[in-house]
């Protein structure tokens, strides 16, 4: 008889805030699946690994994985990176199969929890500023892939609209651009009173805490606009939901990613020449029990979407707009001085 087991992939911080909330988050997950257990693991920077949240199914007599990206968009982690190491452990053990669900992606679930955190911000700041009166600065977290960096675009629309706030601009904390500085500064041109800065992040960490640095940053170069920090996502129980959904998913056949506008795949403008690129994993420097950790310095202009560089034998394609006066380039720190 087989044994179902479910296994969470995260990508892993340096910030043990982050780690932590990770875990709160994965800790909700059995009240939705009361009789399947539930491990997780981190493709970097933090323990387990994911080869430890596998083993430990496999210890408890799992044959049947249902395994899902702890992350929002289907990036360069979630299309190359986890099923890798998915399909690796996979094949050392003939004995278990494994399913990989989706991304979290644009949901409604998630687009609640959105708004919950803004209009929390917004009431917490007081209605000496009325809604019409106010910019929405959604902050996403910034890929080189341009379908990952439209969904950013797409949760602002309908975060600004559905809020009823006077505008909603976009900017990104590294990668790709605008960033973070630059948006911010763009954004203060536009005559609102009240700029309400949400990073759509599931988890705190470097860049979440790098964004509200320059938040305060511009800030202070701008006294007369009224600034307000949102949090992040987090353990919202829309989020948790959001998770078990996809879960179910799995079974119910919706594993699907949207592949129409992967560049990967399709001549997506500007991205011409990343069409047919090899895509494989590059995280073995922490799989089968090595290091979590990697201690090296490395450049931003990459396909990389969190804060940390690259160089131990793999490369991502490169941004075709690095250079853009607003580009990856720069450092949010340099643009915000």
């Amino acid at each position: 008889m087989s044994k179902t087991g479910i296994m969470v992939c995260g990508h892993g911080s340096r910030d043990t805030n982050a780690v932590r909330e990770f875990e709160e988050m994965v800790k909700g997950l059995p009240a939705h699946f009361p009789d399947i257990p539930v491990e997780f693991g981190f493709l970097e920077f933090a323990t387990p690994n994911i080869h430890t949240g596998l083993n430990s199914l496999l210890d408890q007599g799992v044959t049947k994985i249902l395994a899902v990206p702890g992350m929002l968009f289907a990036a360069g982690h979630v299309k190359n990176d986890v099923p890798s190491v998915l399909n690796d452990y996979a094949a050392a053990h003939p004995e278990i199969t494994i399913e990989f669900g989706r991304e979290l992606g644009i949901d409604p679930k998630l687009l609640q929890a959105a708004a919950d955190h803004i209009k929390k911000a917004s009431e917490d700041a007081g209605d000496h500023v009325s809604p019409e009166e106010t910019l929405l600065m959604v902050v996403g977290r910034g890929t080189s892939d341009p379908d990952a960096n439209g969904n950013i675009n797409k949760i602002c629309r309908i975060l600004w609209e559905g809020l009823g706030y006077g505008w909603g601009e976009v900017c990104y904390s590294g990668v790709t651009f605008p960033l973070v500085a630059p948006g911010l500064e763009h954004a203060t041109k536009l005559g609102y009173k009240r700029i309400v800065v949400f990073p759509y992040f599931l988890f705190t960490g470097i860049l979440v805490n790098r964004i509200y640095d320059i938040t305060d940053q511009v800030a202070a170069q701008f006294p007369d606009i009224e600034f307000v920090k949102a949090s992040y996502l987090g353990s919202h129980p829309m989020v948790v939901s959001t998770f078990a959904d996809r879960l179910r998913g799995i079974d119910d056949g919706d594993v699907n990613m949207n592949c129409q506008m992967c560049k990967y795949r399709e001549q997506v403008v500007g991205f011409e020449a990343h069409q047919a690129m090899p895509q494989q994993g590059h995280h073995y420097h922490v799989q089968a029990g090595g290091a979590a950790e990697h201690d090296h310095d490395h450049d931003h202009a990459h396909e990389h979407s969190h804060d940390h560089d690259h160089d131990h034998g793999h490369h991502h394609p490169p941004h075709p707009h690095a250079d853009h006066p607003h580009g990856p380039g720069k450092r949010n720190s340099e643009a915000a001085e």
